[in-house]
């Protein structure tokens, strides 16, 4: 294994390995599209609604900060990466969001409180997920939810990623009874879990 508990944003090599593929992360427009499309395909699970002020963490170059936007009009959307690299080039799309530089296993993000903290793509990659759990629940409104999704199954994705190999080899979501063993100490409750092929989806509630 690759991260320790107590290990800093500098020396977790993961922000090295983002960071480096900052460039090319955007080079797959037909995969964006598609993850767009399954977004639109989602809305009513997802439950966004005008107004809402949701904090995207992991947002990588924007890929969803803009339809995320879009979907909580004239809410605000707060999206927070810890690759330097993937916030300046998600900047640089004139998206009606803010962006910030920050390490959720690290620090809670400003602006609180928040409706809805979603992690699309991104949990398996958080190296401390008990101290990144307490910092999202901590800037959740009362009531408020954690959403943390991907759209293909976790079986999937953890091969994906140990296909991938180098420091995000042993990036793993989960497994379902794993869950509120590690979202009860952040006062994180389990509400829904879907995990199918093509979809992995859990919302918590504070």
């Amino acid at each position: 294994m690759t991260k320790t508990k107590n290990s800093t944003t500098a020396s977790d090599p993961r922000l090295g390995y983002f960071d480096r593929h900052a460039a090319g992360w955007d080079d797959a427009a037909d995969r964006i599209a598609r993850t767009l499309a399954r977004l639109d395909a989602c809305r009513e699970l997802l439950a966004l609604a005008p107004g809402e002020a949701v904090l995207e963490v992991g947002c990588g170059t924007g890929q969803i900060t803009g339809w995320l936007a879009r979907a909580v009009a004239p809410g605000r959307v707060l999206a927070v990466d810890f690759a330097g690299q993937m916030v300046r080039r998600a900047r640089a799309k004139g998206i009606d969001a803010d962006f910030s530089v920050l390490d959720i296993c690290a620090a809670a993000p400003p602006g609180g409180p928040f409706d809805l903290a979603l992690c699309f793509h991104s949990f398996p990659h958080f190296r401390d997920r008990p101290a990144a759990l307490s910092h999202l629940a901590g800037v959740l409104r009362r009531g408020g939810r954690l959403l943390i999704m991907h759209v293909a199954g976790r079986d999937r994705v953890n091969a994906m990623h140990a296909g991938f190999g180098g420091p995000v080899a042993d990036d793993r979501l989960p497994d379902a009874g794993e869950w509120p063993a590690l979202l009860a100490p952040a006062g994180l409750a389990l509400d829904e879990l879907i995990d199918r092929d093509d979809l992995f989806f859990l919302r918590a509630c504070k």
